[in-house]
């Protein structure tokens, strides 16, 4: 992970697939999984982050069809463009929460401190 040990780059997720870092030079968010790297601003970050959640796995698992063994999952910009199987998206949902959950915190800690400020 020597990329994102450069002091411009601040990590903020990993788990066993990926993990996602913030480029404060491009003021964007950075996801690599599983040798995949895209960038997105916050906003289409979150847009992704809602698609894949959206994803009904429940559905694919109970469909027995071959077509339901994967979901190709794209992004609006082209960032992101995978087939990917049931046990992939599970993982980019863990990812891509966990980053949410990051940057949520890091909001919230930044407007209590703040205030504690004023």
């Amino acid at each position: 992970m020597a990329l994102v040990s450069d002091s411009t780059n601040q990590v903020l997720f990993e788990t066993e697939k990926g993990y996602s870092y913030q480029c404060d030079v491009t003021n964007s968010i950075v996801i690599n999984f599983v040798d995949t790297v895209s960038s997105y601003r916050i906003h289409d970050f979150l847009i992704f982050q809602r698609k894949v959640n959206n994803v009904d796995i429940l559905n694919m698992l109970y469909d027995l069809s071959d077509k339901s063994d994967a979901q190709l999952i794209e992004t609006t910009k082209r960032n992101f463009s995978r087939n990917l199987t049931i046990c992939e998206i599970v993982q980019l949902r863990e990812l891509l929460n966990g980053t949410k959950f990051t940057l949520t915190l890091h909001s919230m800690l930044c407007n209590v401190l703040k205030g504690e400020l004023i």
